[in-house]
C-alpha cells in the first residue's frame, strides 16, 4: 500500500521539480538548468570574481561583494528566502554565537525557539497537576524534550508491536515515517542509541549462517560500517567492498557489478546476503546511481539503503514504491547548533518475516533505546522491576557526532515576548494551551500530535527549494577553495592551496566537500591541525579517512607518492590490496539551514593559510594568552 507522501512524491517526479530518479539523466529540478542558454559550470566558475584567482588572504572579496557576485551567478538562490527567515526565527542562537556548523550529519528534530518555550510550558502543566512537581529529571534548564532510557531487553515491544510502546514513542516513529516518506504498513521501525547501534544491531540479527556475503560502498572509514563489519566476520560473513577511481573517487562500476551480479540465472532459495548502499558519500559528495538498489534486487540480495549522509526531504526522490529496500537506516540529532544527541533508526520491511522474528527472539539487544518523554502531556510508562534503566539527559551544547543526526516543522505560531507567552499556543510536543492541567492533557493526548518542528519545516520549504540552495551553496565553496593559490611557490611549481577529493562543480554532487591544505611547499598541513584552528575560529568542519582508492598503472607515481606521505603523516596503507591507501582529509557539510555566510567565513579562514606563518602565528597567540597550545 502506498502512503499518500509516496503518491505526492511521484506526482512531484512527473512534474520535473525534484532531482531524477537514476543519476546521470538530465537533471529538471533547476528551470534555469533546463535551459540550454543556463552554463551551471560556467555560472559557478565566475560566482567569485569573472577570472579570479586570489593568493592573499587579504585580497579576497568582503562577505557582500561575494554575495553580490553569488546572487548574479545563481539568480533562483532569492528564492530560498524562506528558509533564512526560518533560521532568523527559530535559531537565532546561530547568529548571536557566530557559529558555523558545517560539521552535522542527519536531520533535525526540534528547533531553538522550541527549546526556549519548552520549560515554561512543562512547568505550567505540572503546576496544575494533584502533585504540583514534576518528576527529578525534568529539573534541568533547557530539558530536551525526550531522554533516553538504555536497557538489555528484547526490541519486540518496537518490532512486534506487542502494545508495550508508549503513547510517545508512537507518535514520534509515526512523525519520523511520515518524513521519510515510508508507509507504516510497509515498515517497522526500531529505535537505536545512535547510527553505529543500528549497523550492529543489523549485523547481529542478520542471518550469515544463510546468506553468507557482506557488501559496503563507502569511500571513506565509517565507524558504524566497521562495527557491522567486525560483527558480520563473528558470524561467518564474506566481507566485500566496492572500490574508487583515482583522481575524482569515481565508483569502480565494473568490480562492484562483478561483486553483486549473480553468474547463476535461476533464483536462489536463499539471499546472498546484505548488501549496504548510501545514496552519495557522507565525506565527499560523490552521488551513486540509485540503478545499483535495482541491480542488487535482481539478484537476490537483501539491500539496506544508509539515508544518513541524505538532506532534509531528499528521501522524495527515491522511488521507494519501485526499489522498496529490506532495511534503512538513518539519524537524527535534536537541534542544529545546540544539542548533537539524538538516536539511529533501523527501519525492517515488514514482509521480512524471518528476520522480524530472529529479532524478537533475540536473547538481548544492546544499542535498542526507549524514549522517555519530559512532557507532562503524554503519561510515564510504568517500568518492569526486572528492567534496569540508565536514563541519559544530554542537553550540553556541542560539536555533532558523526553518527548522530535529526528532523524538522510547518505552519507553527512564533514564540513572542515573555508577556504573550501565556497567550500563545505552545507547539512542542503535543498542541495544547500553558495551564491546562495535567490530568486534561493525559486525557486528551489522543488527539495530540508531536510537534517536531525541525521536520515541520524541512516539509513546508519542500524539496526542490532545499536541493537548489544546497548545490549553490556547496558548489560555490568547491569552487571558491580551487581558487586559492600560492603566491610563492617554488620555481616551475604552479601549486593550489588547497586539493578537493571526489568531485568538483557538478550540478547533482552530494551537499560535502572534502579537501585538503598544502603549504607553498607543496606539503600537506595536517587535517587535525585545520579542523583544531577552525574550531578556534568558531567553525565546526569534520574530518576522516578516505579508503578503498584505487590508482590504475598510470598512476604509479602518484600511488608511490601517496604511500611516502602514508608513513610521514601516519595515515594506514590497506596491506590486504597493492593499489590501496587511506587518506586523511577535511571535510564540510552543508545544510538545510546553512546560509551563505557560513560557507564564505570557511573559504575566508581557509584562505588565510595563504600565509605561510599562519600555523606558527595562530601557535603563538594562543601561548601568549596562556591558553593551551596547538601541537604542530
Amino acid at each position: 500500500m502506498q502512503s499518500p507522501c509516496i503518491r505526492e512524491a511521484s506526482k512531484a517526479c512527473l512534474r520535473g521539480c525534484c532531482r531524477p530518479l537514476f543519476l546521470g539523466l538530465p537533471d529538471s529540478s533547476l528551470p534555469l538548468a533546463s535551459t540550454p542558454a543556463y552554463d551551471f559550470h560556467g555560472a559557478t566558475q565566475t560566482s567569485l570574481h569573472p577570472n579570479a584567482r586570489f593568493s592573499d588572504h587579504e585580497s579576497i572579496p568582503s562577505l557582500n561583494d561575494a554575495f553580490t557576485y553569488f546572487i548574479r551567478a545563481y539568480p533562483l538562490y532569492p528564492d530560498t528566502q524562506q528558509i533564512d527567515q526560518i533560521r532568523a526565527d527559530e535559531y537565532n542562537h546561530l547568529a548571536l554565537s557566530k557559529h558555523v556548523c558545517l560539521d552535522y550529519n542527519g536531520q533535525c528534530l526540534f528547533s531553538y525557539a522550541q527549546q526556549q518555550s519548552f520549560p515554561m510550558a512543562t512547568a505550567a502543566a505540572y503546576s496544575s497537576s494533584p502533585s504540583g512537581s514534576p518528576p527529578p529529571f525534568l529539573h534541568s534548564p533547557g530539558s530536551p524534550f525526550f531522554n533516553i532510557s538504555h536497557r538489555s531487553v528484547k526490541p519486540n515491544t518496537q518490532v512486534g508491536n506487542c502494545g508495550q510502546e508508549s503513547e510517545f514513542e508512537s507518535r514520534i516513529r509515526s512523525r519520523i515515517m511520515r518524513f521519510m516518506n515510508l508507509s507504516e504498513d510497509d515498515y517497522a521501525m526500531v529505535f537505536t542509541a545512535n547510527q553505529s547501534s543500528a549497523f550492529k544491531l543489523l549485523a547481529d540479527t542478520y542471518p550469515f549462517q544463510y546468506n553468507r556475503n557482506l557488501v559496503t560502498v563507502y569511500d571513506h572509514k565509517s565507524e558504524a560500517v566497521e562495527l557491522m563489519v567486525e560483527s558480520s566476520k563473528k558470524k561467518g560473513a564474506r566481507i566485500s567492498s566496492a572500490e574508487f577511481l583515482w583522481p575524482n573517487l569515481t565508483l569502480a562500476t565494473g568490480k562492484l557489478r562483478r561483486l553483486i551480479v549473480s553468474k547463476r540465472k535461476k533464483k536462489r532459495k536463499s539471499k546472498r546476503g546484505i548488501f549496504v548502499f548510501p545514496l552519495q558519500s557522507r565525506l565527499t559528495g560523490t552521488p551513486y546511481s540509485y540503478q545499483w538498489l535495482n541491480i542488487a534486487r535482481e539478484n537476490d540480495w537483501d539491500v539496506c539503503l544508509d539515508t544518513c549522509a541524505l538532506g532534509a526531504k531528499d528521501m522524495e526522490t527515491l522511488g521507494l514504491s519501485l526499489f522498496k529496500p529490506e532495511f534503512l537506516i538513518s539519524s537524527f540529532y535534536k537541534i542544529f547548533g545546540e544539542n548533537p544527541s539524538g538516536f539511529g533508526c533501523l527501519f525492517i520491511k515488514k514482509s521480512n518475516v524471518s528476520f522480524i522474528e530472529s529479532l524478537i527472539t533475540s536473547p538481548s539487544s544492546i544499542g535498542v533505546i526507549s524514549l522517555i518523554s519530559t512532557s507532562p502531556q503524554f503519561p510515564f510508562p510504568e517500568e518492569p522491576e526486572s528492567t534496569e534503566i540508565k536514563t541519559e539527559q544530554i542537553s550540553k551544547p556541542g560539536l555533532q557526532n558523526q553518527n548522530l543526526a535529526i528532523p524538522e516543522s510547518s505552519n507553527l505560531p512564533k514564540i513572542g515576548e515573555d508577556a504573550e507567552i501565556e497567550e500563545e499556543e505552545l507547539s512542542i510536543t503535543g498542541i495544547v494551551e500553558i495551564g491546562t492541567p495535567l490530568e486534561s492533557a493525559r486525557s486528551t493526548n489522543t488527539e495530540m500530535e508531536i510537534n517536531c518542528r525541525g521536520l515541520d519545516h524541512a516539509d513546508s520549504v519542500g524539496l526542490r527549494l532545499i536541493s537548489i540552495r544546497g548545490r549553490y551553496l556547496i558548489n560555490w565553496l568547491t569552487n571558491a577553495l580551487t581558487n586559492l593559490q600560492h603566491p610563492n611557490a617554488e620555481e616551475g611549481f604552479r601549486q593550489g592551496l588547497v586539493r578537493i577529493y571526489g568531485p568538483k562543480i557538478q550540478i547533482n554532487r552530494g551537499p560535502a566537500v572534502a579537501f585538503n591544505v598544502f603549504d607553498w611547499k607543496g606539503e600537506k598541513v595536517d587535517p587535525g591541525m585545520v579542523q583544531k584552528l577552525a574550531d578556534r575560529n568558531n567553525i565546526s568542519l569534520s574530518n576522516g579517512f578516505l579508503k578503498q582508492i584505487s590508482f590504475s598503472e598510470k598512476n604509479e607515481e602518484e600511488f608511490e607518492m601517496r604511500k611516502e606521505r602514508v608513513v610521514e603523516e601516519g595515515e594506514r596503507t590497506d596491506r590486504s590490496e597493492k593499489r590501496h591507501c587511506w587518506i586523511s582529509v577535511v571535510s564540510a557539510g552543508v545544510g538545510f539551514l546553512t546560509n551563505f555566510e557560513d560557507v564564505y567565513r570557511v573559504w575566508a579562514f581557509v584562505s588565510r593559510f595563504l600565509d605561510a606563518d599562519f600555523v606558527e602565528k595562530e601557535r603563538w597567540r594562543y601561548m601568549a594568552l596562556n591558553q593551551n597550545t596547538i601541537e604542530v
